[in-house]
């Protein structure tokens, strides 16, 4: 699923991304086995051809999870089947070297500003790290945006990557301005980046050729090649990332 979902208008001032005042008390160690045993009975579903939105219905309700929460159990299932397709497409961070990255922007931007902010990140079934915060027709630069940026060129370069190219939402208000920055950014450290807006970064990645960075559902679903540039990151450079674990045994 995607990254871009709505936000409140207490956000629009915000200089943090990612923890919601009320998380610390939806998702404390207390609420972890309702939770878990929410995710099990959605994956259980998902593998038996079940809608995802009336399942996550189903076991919302079931389970009297708050809207957030639901969120975050959906965010993290996914069936059996697309779990063994996804990993089949996915590459090692080595074979990057040499190689064009092209990067979901906004996807893998707001997982890893909310790693950095102290927001919750997923670990979810098929491997992949996703935010529960989003955004939704407008970007707002924070406080992480810029060490971020520079986590991701850093990285990109570390890996042997020959150039990156970021795919924005151009009907996501301030992509412009996230252009101008990334390149900014890239500019004075020397990478070789380019900024790309397009009505459509999913169908741009789900049909390209090159190698992919994103946790996007739909995309890793019709890639042809991805790599789990956001999970690396965290792993590497973010042991202090709030990693939540919504399965029963772990991956």
């Amino acid at each position: 699923m995607r990254t871009k979902n709505s936000i409140s208008p207490v956000a629009r001032h915000q200089t943090h991304r990612g923890l919601a005042p009320q998380d610390e008390r939806l998702f404390a160690a207390r609420q972890l086995p309702a939770l878990r045993a929410a995710a099990d009975d959605l994956c259980w579903l998902l593998d038996r051809g079940y809608a995802s939105r009336s399942a996550v219905e189903l076991v919302g309700n079931r389970h009297n999870l708050t809207s957030r929460q639901r969120m975050a159990v959906s965010r993290h299932a996914c069936a059996h089947e697309d779990v063994q397709r996804r990993q089949k497409l996915r590459v090692e961070p080595g074979r990057l070297q040499g190689h064009e990255l092209w990067l979901d922007g906004y996807n893998v931007l707001t997982v890893l500003e909310s790693a950095l902010a102290g927001g919750i990140v997923l670990l979810c079934r098929d491997g992949c790290c996703r935010d529960i915060a989003g955004i939704h027709r407008r970007y707002r630069k924070i406080n992480e945006t810029i060490p971020v940026l520079r986590l991701i060129g850093e990285t990109a370069v570390a890996l042997g990557t020959s150039r990156c190219r970021w795919w924005l939402d151009q009907p996501v208000s301030n992509s412009g301005r996230l252009k101008t920055l990334i390149l900014e950014t890239a500019a004075a450290a020397g990478w070789n980046m380019e900024v790309e807006l397009t009505f459509s970064p999913d169908h741009v990645l789900s049909h390209t050729a090159e190698i992919i960075a994103t946790s996007d559902g739909i995309v890793l679903d019709h890639c042809q090649r991805w790599v789990n540039l956001a999970r690396l990151i965290i792993a590497e450079r973010l042991p202090q990332a709030r990693l939540l674990d919504l399965s029963w045994t772990g991956l």
